[in-house]
């Protein structure tokens, strides 16, 4: 049974030396780097590039997708911004219709109403393909934009060696629940940790699909692939975005994170809709892992430190976790060593956290570990062995109200104004929001997993 302690205190030992050595790399090279300043150009909109923003909705609540849309029509930019709202194929259509019919009337708006479900990704490439822009901005549906978030993403993209740029997301809900609130750290560690880390080398593995531009050039080239992707002989629908990415680094496009950019997205608030959103991820993740492999001896030496730490570590950790469970249920003595270990890095790491962060609620994090130890682990393994599921577990028929129920919003001048605002964004949205009769209209409010946000 020695055995069982050694393997348990060998795999913890392996994971805390290989987590020390990628985390801080990773804290090193997260720090901003000193640039000299990109030229400020957008005082003068004749030299500014024209911006698509594309819209893709299912099933959207419509007050979610007011907000969206409202933060859209707010932005401060003085170049051409032209918006495609892309319904694809909703069952609510007559219950959105109203938000549709108020932004119909802003030249800057054009909405497409797809005849079936197509899927995200394919709603996207119809609204790329009906546009002209210089850059392509994909927003989604449950995201709010802070309204300066175009001019600093075109800001970056003046670099024509950068082909995509994300933003910084945080969780628009996050006062909702615990779930909300921990998700929410785990989005600014995601950000300002992992993709800063990988934009000081211009290869941010995934700009996240709420917030992420791109260069239509570069589209261009890259457009059938990205809308052919197969895996094992079946259509590959969900993972658009570090997809796109990966097809980015391929093409030798620098990729960038933006972290003034922000950008608030509604986030899971119930722990199923929340695993199902990571199962999807996860099958995502290791899809294009494979292909990344491929770009590593072209790129700095810290990404293929990137990829191990963030596929060899959580392997250790099961690895040690399995061996100290079946030394505690088997031999009945305590794995101290594997506990303490875990304990003390999980410590480490919310402190790191709460100190760059300057905000003492990062210490909470440490609820993360228990979840990622018996429930992100075991749903990792799964999802390697079910990578050809293609089923996005979440695209159900939602919002749709029953017979009988009114399927109708009511449309006033003032509400929803300035919901970035909210969350300290800066800047104020003005456009006219909606408010609905409570009985059928919040369908999509609570356990919500369709964002593609920060994986």
């Amino acid at each position: 049974m020695d055995l069982l302690t050694t393997t348990s205190a060998v795999a913890v030992s392996s994971y805390a030396l290989l987590s020390t050595i990628y985390k801080s790399a990773q804290a090193l090279y997260a720090q901003p780097a000193i640039n000299p300043p990109l030229q400020d150009n957008l005082g003068r909109s004749e030299s500014l590039p024209s911006v698509d923003v594309i819209v893709p909705c299912f099933n959207e609540d419509p007050i979610t997708l007011a907000q969206c849309l409202e933060s859209l029509a707010g932005q401060d930019y003085t170049g051409k911004l032209q918006v495609y709202v892309v319904d694809d194929g909703s069952a609510n259509r007559n219950v959105v219709a109203p938000v549709h019919k108020l932004y119909a009337s802003d030249p800057r708006f054009s909405i497409i109403l797809l005849a079936n479900n197509v899927g995200k990704r394919k709603a996207q490439i119809a609204a790329i393909r009906s546009s002209s822009g210089d850059l392509v901005l994909n927003v989604d549906s449950d995201t709010i934009l802070a309204a300066d978030v175009v001019a600093k993403l075109v800001l970056k993209m003046h670099d024509p060696q950068v082909g995509a740029a994300m933003g910084q997301l945080i969780a628009s809900n996050r006062s909702q629940t615990w779930l909300t609130r921990l998700i929410d750290m785990e989005y600014w560690l995601a950000c300002n940790e992992e993709r800063a880390a990988q934009a000081r080398f211009g290869a941010v593995m995934c700009c996240c699909g709420p917030c992420a531009m791109y260069r239509r050039s570069a589209l261009a080239l890259l457009l059938d692939q990205y809308e052919a992707q197969f895996f094992r002989g079946k259509p590959s629908d969900f993972g658009e975005d570090r997809h796109l990415t990966i097809l980015m680094l391929k093409a030798g496009f620098r990729t960038e994170y933006v972290s003034d950019a922000i950008a608030a997205t509604v986030v899971p608030d119930r722990l199923g809709p929340y695993l199902r959103q990571q199962l999807r991820w996860a099958r995502s993740t290791f899809r294009d892992t494979f292909l990344a492999l491929r770009l590593l001896p072209e790129l700095d030496g810290y990404l293929t430190l990137d990829v191990i730490g963030q596929n060899l570590g959580p392997l250790l950790l099961a690895l040690s976790s399995l061996a100290a469970l079946a030394q505690l249920l088997i031999v009945g003595s305590v794995p101290w060593w594997t506990g303490l270990t875990i304990a003390a890095m999980t410590i480490v790491r919310c402190s790191v956290a709460a100190l760059r962060a300057r905000e003492l609620r990062f210490l909470g994090f440490s609820l993360h570990t228990p979840i990622n130890i018996f429930l992100l682990l075991p749903l990792k393994a799964y999802a390697l062995c079910t990578l050809s599921n293609s089923d996005w577990l979440s695209r159900k028929l939602a919002n749709v109200p029953t017979e009988g129920e009114k399927q109708s919003v009511i449309l006033h001048p003032s509400a929803g104004r300035s919901a970035a605002s909210k969350w300290g964004m800066p800047g104020t949205v003005h456009q006219a929001g909606l408010s609905h009769p409570e009985s059928s209209l919040t369908a999509t409010k609570s356990g919500r997993d369709r964002s593609s946000a920060c994986k």
